[in-house]
């Protein structure tokens, strides 16, 4: 009988048939010398919130800690079962706002440039953590209300890069990066955002926008680059 391979998620098979595509293609002249230490991920990041410990419990109900429903690509990081309406101006509404686990120190809400039109919302580009001077929101769960003061931006797009990427792509945590993405409406995105730590494995995130703008796939050739 042959040999099954093991179960492997999702985005690493889509990320090892970009590397065999960018190997038989030559992978673009602004490509760096050398094999990649690790496969490029590039996923869509569709709208979704981060929460405080106090603000899950002020919308779920005293002591609920969030269920993880489905494990993200960064190492402890996952969908959860949670999700919360969004009230924004003049009373529009998303419903299923998807909570991202685990909690954090702040409450921060991502959203596409589409989704802030279609409520109302004129939002800024900021980096994740970056929300002074931001619009707020109110969220709504099974327990209750929690209002947002601020935290209500358009992620921007960026890089997650352990240091070992980032000493091969020759980038510093805040450098701005390039992604090429290929195809029938293949786009350059010029800045993208180095992020570096340790804990990070080599992942571009960019939003249902940008994704559909450029047509971004499983079998999409994907380049990142200074």
């Amino acid at each position: 009988m042959p040999t099954t391979a093991p179960n492997l998620r999702r985005e690493v098979v889509e990320a090892l048939v970009r590397e065999a595509l960018l190997s038989r293609t030559g992978g673009g002249a602004e490509r760096p010398s050398g094999a990649a230490p690790n496969p490029l991920v590039v996923n869509v990041s569709a709208r979704h919130c981060h929460l405080t410990q106090e603000a899950v419990e002020q919308l779920f109900g005293p002591g609920h800690k969030l269920t993880p429903m489905k494990w993200l690509y960064q190492e402890g990081q996952f969908a959860a079962k949670e999700s919360v309406t969004l009230v924004g101006p003049r009373s529009r509404v998303i419903s299923n706002l998807r909570i991202l686990g685990p909690c954090r120190t702040l409450n921060q809400v991502e959203l596409a440039f589409t989704d802030a039109i279609a409520l109302g919302f004129k939002i800024p580009v900021r980096p994740s953590g970056k929300i002074e001077g931001t619009p707020g929101c109110m969220l709504m769960g099974p327990n209750g209300f929690f209002e947002m003061p601020e935290g209500v931006i358009r992620a921007a797009p960026h890089a997650h890069l352990s240091p070992e990427d980032a000493e091969y792509y020759g980038v510093k945590s805040g450098d701005m990066m390039k992604l090429r993405v290929g195809g029938e409406l293949g786009v350059t995105f010029d800045r993208m955002l180095a992020r570096v730590d340790p804990s990070f494995k080599l992942e571009v995130h960019i939003d249902t926008d940008e994704g559909n703008a450029c047509g971004l796939g499983p079998d999409s050739r994907v380049e990142l680059f200074r």
